[in-house]
């Protein structure tokens, strides 16, 4: 064993450790609304909780956006450091300018992890999408998402507005909330528990 047969079970406690001290305690504090009320509010003591709710949602759904975005950039750092290691076969160029789609189906290759059970390259995937989407709207990454991932556009409008001006912008009518963040923190160690061949290995996290 070398210090490279470690770095699995690190990144997993990586994972976990900004998952369950930061990201958890973050989400939990987002006030989300079951159902939104819209029409003319019978008062402004009723117009104003209208409107707080609403803000409450959008913010609660920028936050786990933001979430999202800072689980992917850890995971592909990750998946990069593992990648250029020497236990690997994976070409050290190709490692740090390979696109992520193709990074992590190489990895899970090279590190025998199975991405079809329990959906786990198309968690990860989704997970980067929607950090690209977060951080540069419409674009190429929304056509990809919305192909991968469409059902993070169908909901009730009751459960979400936009509180942007009006606006054409598919990326801003994305809805995501606090179970897709758990889903993607856990697809990350999932993938590092699996990835780990020492004894001891945690394949499946607790909230996931």
């Amino acid at each position: 064993m070398n210090e490279r047969d470690n770095l699995p079970r690190i990144f997993q406690a990586n994972v976990d450790r900004l998952f369950q001290r930061v990201i958890l305690p973050g989400l939990s504090v987002l006030p989300i609304h079951a159902k939104l009320r819209f029409g003319e509010a019978p008062s402004m003591e009723e117009f104003l909780e209208r409107a707080k709710a609403q803000t409450d949602n959008y913010t609660a759904c920028e936050g786990a956006k933001a979430y999202a975005l800072i689980l992917a950039g850890l995971f592909e750092r990750q998946l990069r450091i593992w990648g250029r290691s020497r236990r690997t076969g994976l070409a050290h160029d190709k490692v740090r300018s390979e696109r992520f789609r193709v990074l992590v189906v190489d990895c899970a290759r090279e590190a025998e992890v199975d991405l079809v059970d329990k959906r786990l390259g198309h968690v990860l995937i989704e997970m980067f999408l929607v950090a690209n989407v977060f951080r540069h709207g419409d674009g190429p990454s929304l056509t990809d998402l919305r192909s991968h991932s469409p059902e993070l556009w169908d909901y009730e409008r009751s459960r979400y507005v936009d509180l942007l001006p009006p606006n054409p912008d598919d990326s801003e009518k994305l809805l995501l909330q606090p179970a897709d963040v758990v889903r993607y923190a856990a697809a990350c160690a999932r993938f590092w528990g699996r990835a780990d061949k020492l004894v001891g290995a945690v394949a499946d996290p607790p909230y996931g």
